[in-house]
């Protein structure tokens, strides 16, 4: 099974690669998804990471709170996005 992970207060330069590298050093990474804004394509400063289960605990332990950039993260197991109200 394969767990996905929250990961916020990211610095704006934070590429994908670099948030690969850092999880890298604590298993798989299957998948990575930096969030940016649709209008501005800019980076919103978090993301999701999705790795093997007792990998992706050992990573949300080792770097909650770590610092990236000056910046402290936030790394957490990701919650299932609520439902929406329509937007008419």
């Amino acid at each position: 099974m394969s767990k996905s992970i929250y990961v916020g207060n990211l610095p704006w330069s934070a590429s994908e690669e670099q948030v690969q590298d850092l999880f890298a050093a604590h298993g798989k990474v299957l998948s990575i998804k930096l969030v940016s804004d649709r209008e501005t394509g800019r980076a919103r400063g978090f993301g999701f990471v999705e790795m093997e289960d007792a990998e992706a605990d050992a990573a949300i332990e080792a770097l909650d709170n770590f610092s990236l950039g000056g910046r402290t993260l936030r790394v957490n197991e990701a919650k299932p996005r609520s439902p929406r109200p329509a937007r008419f």
